[in-house]
C-alpha cells in the first residue's frame, strides 16, 4: 500500500527537473555560472504572490548574519537563497522530496550560495535536528500535504529557541467547504490536508507560539492571480516558468488555486510568531 509519504513525493516529482531548468537558462542567455537568486526566481519561488510574498514576510523577521534559518519544505530553495544573499544568515533547507533537495543544492552551487545554504531530505514531523538550535523556523506552503498538525508545529516548536521565531504563508480551509482539483499541491483530496484557521491557532498557542504579526492576503493573492492573468495575455508564456516544476497541466492547477481563493474555499495567511521563553 502506498503511504501518504509516498504519494506526496510522487506528485512533485519531476524528471530531470535538474537540467531542465539548466538548459532554460541557456536556452534564454543566461550563463550559469554566473547566477543570481534573481535568475531563478520565476522558477525557484513556487508559492502565493511568488518573491513578493517572500520579500514580504522578510521584512517582519529580525534577520542577520548571526541568524540560523530552517526552511521547512524548502523546494528547489529560492527562499533560501533569498534569505542568505540578502541578510547574510545560514539556512538549512528540510524537505520530503530527495530531488528537491539535490537540486536546490546545485542551484545554490551556481549561485554562490553553497557555503550559506545547505539541504537535505526529511519528514517536517521528525525535524532531524536537536532541539533549541533554531533562530527562525520559516515555512512557506508545505503544512497543506500534512495531515498531522499538532505534531508539524511542536515540531517545529521543539527545533525554535526560546525567543525563536515562527515565519509562515500558508494556505488553510476557508468558510466554503469545496475546493476544486488540481491545485499546485495536490492533484486531489487524498493528498490535500486543509485546516480551518481556529483549528490552527489553538494548535499554534498549544505549542507556545504567539503572533507577532498576522495578516489575511487571500485578497491580494486574488488580486495577484489577476495580475498574473492579465500579464499571461499580453506577454504570453516565458520559457523559465513555473511549467518546469508542476508540468503541463499547470494551468487548471492555477485556475482552481485562483478560483478556489476568490470564493473562499481556502485563504492565505502570513504570520510571524514567537516561541515564548
Amino acid at each position: 500500500m502506498t503511504s501518504t509519504s509516498d504519494s506526496v513525493q510522487d506528485h512533485y516529482a519531476v524528471n530531470n527537473l535538474g537540467q531542465s531548468i539548466l538548459d532554460t537558462l541557456k536556452s534564454i542567455g543566461k550563463d550559469i555560472n554566473a547566477l543570481t537568486p534573481t535568475d531563478l526566481a520565476p522558477v525557484d519561488a513556487f508559492h502565493l504572490r511568488g518573491r513578493e510574498s517572500t520579500i514580504e514576510l522578510a521584512r517582519q523577521v529580525r534577520l542577520d548574519s548571526e541568524r540560523h534559518v530552517l526552511d521547512v519544505g524548502s523546494g528547489i530553495g529560492g527562499s533560501a537563497r533569498y534569505l542568505a544573499s540578502e541578510f547574510g544568515c545560514r539556512v538549512t533547507g528540510l524537505d520530503l522530496t530527495q530531488d528537491y533537495s539535490d537540486v536546490a543544492t546545485m542551484l545554490s552551487g551556481l549561485t554562490g550560495l553553497g557555503d550559506s545554504t545547505t539541504f537535505q531530505q526529511g519528514s517536517a514531523l521528525e525535524i532531524p535536528f536537536d532541539s533549541e538550535t533554531f533562530d527562525v523556523v520559516w515555512t512557506e506552503h508545505a503544512q497543506m500535504n500534512i495531515s498531522d498538525k499538532e505534531t508539524f508545529y511542536s515540531e517545529i516548536a521543539r527545533v525554535l529557541k526560546p525567543g525563536g521565531l515562527l515565519a509562515f504563508h500558508d494556505i488553510f480551509r476557508g468558510e466554503s467547504e469545496s475546493v476544486d482539483f488540481p491545485v499546485p499541491w495536490a492533484g486531489d483530496p487524498s493528498i490535500s490536508f486543509l485546516a480551518p484557521l481556529g483549528e490552527v491557532e489553538q494548535i499554534l498557542r498549544n505549542n507556545g507560539l504567539h503572533p507577532r504579526h498576522w495578516d489575511d492576503v487571500t485578497q491580494k493573492s486574488v488580486e495577484w492571480f489577476r495580475k498574473m492573468a492579465a500579464n499571461a495575455r499580453t506577454q504570453g508564456p516565458s520559457p523559465l516558468s513555473l511549467r518546469l516544476v508542476m508540468g503541463d497541466d499547470i494551468a487548471a492547477k492555477i485556475q482552481n488555486f485562483a478560483r478556489n481563493l476568490e470564493r473562499g474555499s481556502i485563504a492565505a495567511v502570513l504570520a510571524v510568531l514567537e516561541k515564548m521563553e
